[in-house]
């Protein structure tokens, strides 16, 4: 039979339910007794409050069946010991207005399940359950660290802009001839997969540093076509994808884009980031490889049947998240793919070294290394990948190279050496301090396999 404990101003106790006499005085005196303990124990230290608590749930209390609403408890009139009364009340007697109720949730479970006095709608998902203060501090800081990282991707596109508009002012439009359009437009795709996956992630700070991608390289495009090194009917293709995707990226960021619309256009990068890819790559060796469109138009076909069998519910969810998932990998293997060609070049042609830009070099890794932190923070793993692949073997590797060859300082090698290191431990440990591991090891296996759930721990 449902039963609840009702106090009233004068201290006495009753039962709001029926039951027999001899049950009935038992728990009245069970209840008075739990009541003075909870009087006595007030003003004791906390771990004492807790085993006086202990007892009196030993000596017989129970928690009631009833609802709050069934029987009522003014706590806030026991001013004098309302917290030692408090803290022994079932919580269902409690108000969930009450002061007391509070600081006895707060002081119970810690500040970090109050999850309903503070949102933490901003943290990943994963971190729910630990201190919010290390959290929330190391997450606004690896927000800036990533929004940062606009000023080198801004420094390394404007040269390339200023000394294209010259040449064009200067009519010397065959100088433009040495940019590949085709590779300029891979990088334009990349930039506009990985700007929809930002914005899927919410992470405005990566989305206004591909933003930044698509808009410089799309003013190097307008360049070339301004040249005649791209043809008419290639830029003005171009410009429609840029000017549906720009709007549709951010249409969906602020959640005025039908979820219809928005997995067409995933469908279209998918398509299109799959197809390029392999092409890429293959185009990559062609001193060695006979020169051929095969692999495109063998991942073009690869690519259909997968968006189609996901739409048409042929595939598993392991399937389905496999291929909603494409799009973002095949931008970032375009990206991490860019040092691997320009190493082959550096093997193919040892004396063109020189040309490289060791400035160019520092401001891609550095942008790319700016990234590292919020990629490791939020798990991952795919931004953390292309960032730390970029930042290593695009940045880091040519400058090493140029060190080889004599073209830069020691000090720069070393300062460039340093620099990286030091940027990826800090990272690391800051994270591990965030997290409240013991061992930077710790969030990088996280980062790899994931977070074990809140019971595991």
């Amino acid at each position: 039979m449902a039963e609840s404990l009702l106090v009233s101003n004068s201290a006495s106790f009753s039962y709001c339910g029926s039951g027999s006499v001899v049950k009935e005085k038992k728990r009245m005196l069970t209840a008075s007794v739990g009541f003075g303990i909870g009087i006595i124990s007030t003003n004791l230290p906390y771990s004492i409050r807790r085993r006086t608590t202990t007892m009196t749930m030993r000596m017989g209390m129970r928690r009631p069946t009833t609802t709050a609403s069934s029987c009522s408890l003014d706590i806030d009139k026991f001013a004098p010991f309302g917290l030692g009364l408090a803290h022994h009340l079932p919580s269902s007697l409690t108000p969930p207005t009450s002061l007391h109720h509070r600081w006895h949730c707060q002081r119970q479970r810690g500040p970090s399940s109050s999850r309903a006095l503070h949102s933490s709608d901003h943290l990943p998902p994963h971190s729910q359950g630990l201190p919010k203060k290390d959290l929330e501090q190391w997450d606004s800081i690896t927000a800036k660290f990533s929004a940062a990282a606009n000023i080198p991707f801004l420094l390394l596109q404007l040269p390339q802009i200023i000394l294209n508009a010259r040449n064009l002012l200067s009519g010397n439009k065959s100088a433009l001839l040495a940019i590949p359009w085709l590779g300029m437009l891979t990088g334009l795709l990349g930039n506009l997969s990985l700007l929809s996956y930002f914005a899927k992630k919410r992470e405005k700070e990566a989305m206004l540093v591909q933003t930044l991608g698509v808009i410089s390289t799309f003013v190097v495009i307008c360049q070339l076509a301004a040249a005649e090194a791209m043809p008419l009917p290639h830029f003005l293709a171009t410009s429609a994808v840029v000017a549906i995707g720009l709007t549709l990226n951010f249409m969906n960021y602020f959640g005025i884009l039908s979820a219809p619309i928005w997995r067409r256009w995933e469908d279209f990068i998918t398509i299109g980031g799959l197809s390029v890819l392999p092409q890429v790559m293959w185009s990559t060796f062609v001193p060695y490889l006979p020169n051929s469109i095969f692999p495109g138009i063998a991942a073009f076909v690869v690519a259909v049947a997968a968006v189609l069998m996901e739409r048409m519910g042929k595939l598993s969810e392991k399937g389905v998240r496999f291929v909603r998932s494409i799009s973002g990998w095949t931008a970032t293997l375009l990206f991490m793919w860019m040092p691997v060609s320009q190493m082959w070049t550096n093997f193919l042609h040892p004396e063109n070294i020189k040309g490289l830009s060791a400035s160019t070099m520092l401001l891609a890794m550095i942008g790319n290394g700016l990234m590292i932190p919020r990629a490791l923070f939020i798990r991952d793993f795919m931004w953390f990948t292309g960032s730390a692949w970029a930042a290593f073997l695009y940045g880091y590797a040519n400058i090493l190279c140029l060190y080889c060859f004599n073209c830069i300082s020691r000090e720069f090698f070393l300062a460039a050496t340093g620099g990286l290191l030091s940027w990826i431990g800090m990272a690391f440990w800051r994270d591990s301090v965030a997290y409240g591991h013991f061992s930077p090891l710790r969030s990088l296996k996280e980062l790899i396999f994931g977070r074990p759930g809140l019971a595991d721990r």
